[in-house]
């Protein structure tokens, strides 16, 4: 497998980023884990600065401080997949959304890049000393309950969302536990500094 790793966004990255949500467009294709890029693709500026701003931010009973990332794939470095990590719950993300989003864009996925991606959010959740992160998907998409389990997402709901017509379930993560499980996925990190 590719050595990946995360960056943060920057202004470097406006094209590329722009043309990885337009894959998504062209793919009819869900997009999640990106920090709200796809609602500023004609003002990627302004999200850089959205972006800057969550990572600060004072945890309240509507917002968390979160971090998104740019997955990159080290050999021809393209943004392969993004996440977004909030670094605390509200009560609607206990809801609806959990700590963790994530995307791997439509040409790169069944390569395993979304269980790295995973692995990485949760070395920067153990950084922050988030303990346990819950995610959530729907329940259609084999392809997230895989990743999610894969790393040891625990099912612990299964909700019907009326205004989605669709079945959400949602997930635990014991994040120290994870990591000691799955060490293997540091051989396909690139060590950089985030």
């Amino acid at each position: 497998m590719e050595k990946l790793y995360l960056e943060r966004p920057s202004i470097e990255r406006k094209t590329e980023a722009i043309e990885y949500i337009n894959e998504f467009i062209q793919n009819n294709s869900k997009i999640n884990g990106v920090g709200g890029l796809h609602k500023y693709l004609d003002n990627y500026e302004e999200w850089l600065n959205v972006v800057n701003e969550k990572w600060n931010r004072e945890k309240t009973e509507l917002d968390v401080p979160s971090q998104t990332y740019f997955l990159i794939r080290k050999s021809d470095n393209r943004i392969v997949g993004m996440i977004d990590i909030r670094l605390a719950l509200t009560e609607e993300l206990k809801k609806h959304g959990g700590n963790i989003g994530y995307s791997i864009r439509p040409s790169e996925r069944r390569k395993g890049y979304n269980k790295i991606n995973l692995y990485l959010a949760l070395k920067v959740c153990d950084e922050h000393n988030v303990d346990k992160v819950m995610l959530d998907c729907n329940k259609n998409n084999e392809g997230s309950s895989r990743t999610i389990k894969a790393l040891g997402g625990v099912l612990t709901k299964e909700i019907y969302d009326e205004n989605k017509d669709e079945v959400l379930q949602g997930y635990w993560i014991d994040v120290k536990k994870s990591l000691e499980d799955n060490k293997k996925y540091e051989d396909f990190i690139v060590n950089n500094e985030i």
